[in-house]
């Protein structure tokens, strides 16, 4: 795997090689002088040799290895023009692969840079110091700032609050109570936590992920370029071509015009070009595509494994439901409950403040506001005592138990209503899951790792072929794996927390809901919607369709008619020069193709 600061160096070794080559083409115009024109297809041996041998190493036959053949047989009969033309047809090609894979930086460094380096250490006398996380042993007392991650495993020393969605796909926050154990990597959506260690930091929950990510990447299947598919065929047929032309004629000549004409630029061109196209294209609709090999496997997407919270549900709390007393309204309840939250930091108070606001409630004015232990928070609302949180263990027969989340609000001891939370299903999640099926995506499995009932409501509501309820990263690795060996398409994982990271690594393809900022999901990811809309991946692989579909009509108009020019130069209609010219042309119209913007009957 290359680092980013290898890539950007690979990318410009790239560059200037083409830029060397086109100098040494054009002064060998100038000038009329061989010279640079064999400097230029000494370019050209080169960088086919590598690429050659990059291909062997992998196990294929590279489509250069007919560029080497050519510049090689040109300079056998003199013709330099010809073999640099052809060579700095290959370093364009180069250039334009680097180009196209951009500055996709190293799958691991967003987790990396997520986790936390240092943590805020509790002493005995109950002094705070700020150490480097390597510092931290089993049995420390550490603190845990409201917004911060937590930086090891540990156990509570007090009541808190959490996020976890990153690690457990749980979209509400959760919770804990005095001696829970608290997972590192969840992030504490409460006041100021105090812990004890129960990990240090290599061993602790996240490290343990990182390593799984690291894992899983390292056994993803690699991507094979879709000239090389093509160069399988084609060179051998060439080459064969070449050989028979010799053998029948007993000439040189003949043998290279075959070889000249066969060069294949269209598959070194015209296919890079029409993938650069459709990931620009992609950028354009919100979706970044790493990598053309990153589209060419998106455009064969057969199997999607989709998670939920963030995904096809908006992934945090909104009011879903309140329920009243019979001489209250639903708009007296929001503004007191608003009016008592607006001062708390807390996830749960923050979308009670939001849904009251957007049903037009304005807050009350509380008094006196301090958390009451075990209830939620007490104030004060004109000489009355008002608590808005924890539910009581019997409710009056308007205020029925869900499986959502419920806050109740008090007055004077009486409960007066019943606020439900709840994760709720993006607008237009049912529908991408419906265009999806139109794109060929004949399998769509739901593998979250929140509750059963939650999970099975969402997927029966946007219709989902299963559903996998509580997974843990290493179970979306294993139905990644699973579904990889019984479908020969791409296998799909889509999702945007750190638990989706391990099985986004092993995806053909992982695609990952990145509009909240750089997580690690985005990073680990092949392709990521920068825009907070499922949707988007309808648009991604409708235009990947696209690209693939017109690089692959490039590559055959340009073999095509190369097939043509090459069996002129065999008959001896036409030589090497000419056929050197052809093959230009033949260039040019494979490309022109190729920039021609791909429709498909989802945009």
């Amino acid at each position: 795997m290359l680092s980013v600061a290898s890539m950007n160096k690979t990318s410009l070794s790239d560059r200037l090689v083409l830029l060397s080559t086109a100098v040494v083409l054009v002064l060998g115009l100038a000038t009329a002088a061989n010279v640079f024109y064999m400097v230029g297809a000494a370019v050209g041996i080169f960088l086919s040799i590598r690429s050659v041998w990059v291909s062997i190493r992998e196990g294929e036959i590279g489509s250069d290895v007919l560029a080497l053949i050519a510049i090689v047989a040109a300079g056998f009969i003199s013709e330099w023009l010809a073999a640099s033309i052809i060579a700095l047809m290959l370093a364009t090609g180069r250039a334009l692969e680097a180009w196209a894979a951009g500055r996709a930086s190293d799958q691991l460094s967003a987790l990396v840079q997520r986790a936390p380096r240092r943590i805020q250490l509790v002493g005995s006398d109950g002094q705070i110091s700020d150490e480097p996380i390597a510092n931290v042993k089993v049995g420390n007392a550490f603190l845990v700032r409201t917004g911060e991650v937590v930086p090891v495993d540990g156990t509570l020393t007090e009541s808190a609050t959490f996020d976890e969605s990153a690690l457990t796909g749980e979209p509400l926050p959760k919770n804990r109570e005095i001696g829970e154990e608290v997972p590192s990597g969840v992030v504490n959506a409460g006041e100021s936590v105090r812990l004890i260690a129960t990990t240090t930091a290599e061993s602790s929950t996240y490290a343990s992920l990182v390593r799984l990510v690291q894992n899983a990447k390292a056994h993803s299947a690699p991507g094979v370029r879709i000239a090389n598919k093509y160069a399988l065929w084609f060179v051998p047929l060439s080459v064969v071509m070449a050989l028979a032309t010799w053998v029948v004629t007993g000439q040189a000549e003949p043998a290279i015009a075959v070889i000249v004409a066969a060069t294949p630029c269209p598959l070194i061109l015209a296919i890079p070009i029409a993938i650069i196209a459709g990931i620009s294209n992609a950028a354009k609709k919100g979706a970044i595509i790493k990598d053309g090999a990153a589209l060419e496997k998106l455009a064969r997407s057969r199997v999607l494994l989709v998670d939920k919270t963030g995904t096809l549900t908006h992934g945090g709390p909104e009011i879903s439901k309140v329920s009243v007393a019979p001489s209250f309204t639903e708009s007296q309840v929001l503004e007191l409950a608003a009016g008592m939250e607006i001062s708390s930091a807390h996830v749960l108070a923050k979308a009670i403040v939001r849904g009251a606001e957007t049903r037009g409630c304005k807050p009350a004015v509380i008094t006196q506001v301090k958390e009451v232990l075990g209830e939620g928070l007490g104030g004060d609302y004109q000489g009355k005592k008002l608590i808005v949180g924890r539910l009581p263990k019997q409710l009056p027969s308007w205020a029925q138990a869900s499986t959502s989340l419920q806050v109740a609000v008090t007055l004077e001891g009486q409960l007066i209503g019943v606020i439900d939370l709840d994760d709720p299903i993006r607008p237009d999640a049912v529908s991408t899951i419906a265009n999806l099926r139109e794109l060929g995506v004949n399998k769509i499995l739901l593998v979250t790792g929140d509750r059963k009932p939650a999970a099975e409501a969402v997927g029966n509501a946007v219709g989902v072929d299963e559903i996998h309820a509580e997974c843990r990263p290493e179970d979306k690795l294993a139905l990644v794996d699973r579904e990889r060996v019984a479908n020969s398409g791409s296998v799909l994982v889509v999702g945007d927390g750190i638990n989706d990271s391990p099985a986004l690594a092993a995806a053909d393809v992982g695609v990952a809901m990145g509009a909240r900022g750089a997580t690690a999901a985005s990073e680990t990811a092949s392709v990521v919607i920068i825009e907070d809309s499922i949707s988007r991946l309808v648009d991604a692989i409708a235009i990947s369709q696209g690209a693939r579909g017109r690089a692959l009509q490039s590559a055959f108009i340009g073999m095509g008619l190369s097939l043509v020019t090459m069996i002129l130069g065999a008959v001896g209609i036409t030589n090497v020069t000419e056929n050197a010219i052809a093959q230009e042309v033949i260039d040019a119209a494979a490309i022109l193709w190729a920039l021609v913007p791909a429709r498909s009957r989802k945009l």
